[in-house]
């Protein structure tokens, strides 16, 4: 409860930032939908896969009772995310031009996400230190102080943004970059209060930066399972590019429409995340002390409750679209592509809230093997729909349903998948 509670925060910003940017024109939201496939992966990296081992490890090391070896994993967690945070905002200001040129970009719409990338990416470090300090706390079970800091962040970048991107008193109107300056500033404030609560021994383990010398073995075990982690937001963030591509081909109305409709994903993807970052202390404590059929219980547990919530939520939308889509835009055109897509997407988010859960039960487990599996299923699907949907010269609509198609893939083959690969551990670790 407290992880949904804290997407609400999430959805708020969300929700807000788009409303702000419908207010800026359709090239703005077309912008949007080029940058969004980015911005996704960067928090999926951060907080669903490096975040994820990062709660596995030392949620197993607590579990066998081992609270040093906990503490230093927590050290290193830090240090790659710096890092990481840094190549990343290199990577953006250097390519994003190319990237968004590559993804259907042009003219003004192009002009947009270039302009949001150059201020957003430049706050990479904050996202990644907050995410990991965020799953830190989370491998304690304290799912509580994480929660309450995410909700706070989440209104200060709706405030922000709001002020910088729209303007408000003596503050001018800054457009695309006044909005992305909203999202940096919130990430900065939140990474240094759990940085605080943590290093202040509030929490069941102490950031503790001095005394704990540099382990190549526990860089390398977060590395390990982190990359693991990462090929599958790389496959949904490649699938999401390829379908990004395609429905630039229909125009700048059709692109916006896609955008309003997967920036609810930007949404339901942290709730499913909710249920499996809850998943995830729980398995990997369970592992830690030998008790494997209670972790996979656990599993199945938050795989079936995320699909639960997220199939809801796209049964309504499907029927009903406008209760989503009218809060961005009023072009009819616009609001035609959105609605589309829904009626096609809607009716599979229930295998793909599942999906994403046992993503995170699988990480926990150090069996992220079939994921990526899964993943690439789906990432073939639609690369081999898309050239064949290109080659027919097919309209938009085809494009919704082959997302709906592989929504369903990914869904079905994660759960088969986990249903028949062992948990197991090859050797329990030795305690403290």
């Amino acid at each position: 409860m407290p992880n949904i509670i804290a997407m609400v925060g999430s959805a708020l910003a969300a929700i807000a930032e788009t409303a702000y940017i419908g207010q800026l024109g359709v090239p703005a939201l077309a912008g949007m939908a080029l940058v969004f496939p980015l911005l996704m992966l960067q928090q999926m990296f951060s907080g669903g896969a490096m975040g994820g081992g990062i709660a596995s490890l030392v949620s197993r090391a607590l579990g066998a009772g081992n609270t040093a070896r906990a503490e230093a994993l927590v050290v290193h967690a830090l240090g790659i995310a710096v890092v990481a945070g840094l190549v990343t905002t290199v990577v953006m200001l250097t390519l994003s031009d190319a990237v968004f040129g590559l993804l259907g970009g042009r003219g003004e719409p192009l002009a947009q996400a270039v302009a949001y990338a150059h201020v957003a990416f430049l706050g990479s470090t904050g996202v990644w230190l907050l995410n990991t300090l965020s799953a830190v706390l989370r491998a304690t079970g304290n799912m509580l102080v994480p929660s309450a800091v995410l909700i706070a962040v989440g209104l200060t970048q709706v405030a922000l943004a709001g002020v910088f991107g729209l303007g408000a008193g003596p503050i001018p109107r800054l457009g695309m970059p006044g909005i992305a300056m909203g999202q940096v500033l919130a990430y900065a404030g939140g990474t240094a209060v759990l940085a605080w609560y943590l290093a202040a021994g509030k929490a069941r383990i102490r950031l503790r930066l001095r005394g704990i010398p540099w382990q190549p073995g526990l860089a390398r075990d977060l590395l390990q399972l982190g990359a693991k982690a990462c090929a599958s937001p790389v496959q949904t963030i490649g699938t999401m590019m390829i379908l990004t591509w395609l429905v630039a081909r229909s125009g700048p109305q059709a692109l916006a429409g896609f955008g309003i409709g997967t920036r609810l994903e930007y949404l339901l993807v942290p709730l499913a995340f909710s249920f499996g970052a809850a998943s995830v202390p729980l398995i990997g404590m369970a592992i830690g002390a030998g008790q494997v059929a209670r972790a996979r219980q656990v599993g199945w547990t938050a795989a079936g409750m995320a699909g639960l919530l997220l199939g809801s939520a796209g049964l309504v939308l499907a029927i009903v679209p406008q209760l989503w889509t009218d809060h961005f835009t009023h072009d009819p055109a616009v609001l035609a592509a959105a609605d589309t897509y829904f009626h096609w997407a809607g009716p599979f988010y229930a295998l793909y809230g599942a999906g994403l859960s046992l993503y995170s039960s699988a990480i926990a487990a150090n069996r992220v093997g079939g994921q990526v599996l899964a993943g690439t299923l789906r990432l073939l699907l639609v690369a081999g729909g898309g050239a064949a949907l290109v080659a027919a010269q097919a309209p938009a609509w085809s494009i919704f349903a082959l997302v709906a198609l592989g929504m369903a893939a990914y869904g079905t083959a994660s759960i088969l998948l986990v249903r028949y690969t062992p948990w197991e551990p090859a050797a329990r670790p030795a305690p403290a």
